[in-house]
């Protein structure tokens, strides 16, 4: 499933929310300049785990969070922070969405690394920061819309689903591909997913009383 749009306007303009975006999307389209060179950018700035598990490269935690594989990784990061990123700013403020942003992006990556220590293959992408900002959309706005592409089988459905459908379809995803994947080098790092995911409706649940900015009438 892919979503294309909420049905929440934000009550604020998402300054961070689109310094995000457009920060993502400079790394890579710096990249793309790099050619060949690109591998070793990637070695350089993404994280890898046996580097981190034997106290090195820290930094990585953070460079790598700005970085994508290509055009589709980055397009589909994006899409979901641009559409699910507004709201939770809004219901956070700048400040505490900044930290929760990073806070995932850093425990996403630690995740990954716990279940691949030895691994020396290069993580990259926002995905594990983006993860939190889901999982505290999951918590805020339970009971919002979301437009989102479906394939059936042969065909493509346009349909209107509870944000605690679509997101609580999508994290039951990443739990089973996550434990498919201790099987196996599966290219995603699934646990990155989850555990982003954890932090954003951990940092939920504590913003849930400040929400501001859409309410709900119960009968």
């Amino acid at each position: 499933m892919l979503p294309l749009r909420d049905d929440i306007p934000s009550s604020k303009r998402p300054v961070i929310t689109y310094l995000l975006v457009a920060i993502n999307v400079v790394v890579f389209l710096y990249e793309m300049t790099l050619g060949k060179n690109v591998n070793d950018f990637i070695i350089s700035y993404g994280v890898i785990p046996q580097d981190i598990s034997t106290g090195t490269r820290f930094y990585t935690l953070l460079t790598s969070m700005f970085m994508h594989g290509g055009f589709w990784h980055i397009l589909g990061n994006m899409l979901f922070l641009w559409i699910f990123g507004d709201n939770v700013e809004d219901t956070l403020g700048k400040f505490w969405f900044i930290i929760m942003y990073f806070l995932a992006g850093i425990t996403g990556s630690i995740a990954h690394i716990l279940v691949s220590q030895n691994s020396t293959i290069p993580t990259i992408g926002a995905s594990g920061a983006i993860s939190g900002v889901l999982g505290a959309y999951l918590i805020l706005y339970p009971r919002a819309k979301v437009l989102a592409l479906v394939p059936i089988i042969f065909f493509i459905r346009f349909i209107m689903l509870p944000a605690y459908v679509f997101l609580g379809f999508w994290i039951f995803l990443q739990l089973i591909l996550g434990i498919g994947s201790t099987a196996g080098g599966a290219g995603v790092a699934y646990f990155a997913h989850i555990g982003g995911f954890v932090i954003g409706v951990i940092f939920g649940l504590i913003f849930k009383r400040r929400q501001r900015g859409f309410s709900y009438e119960v009968y």
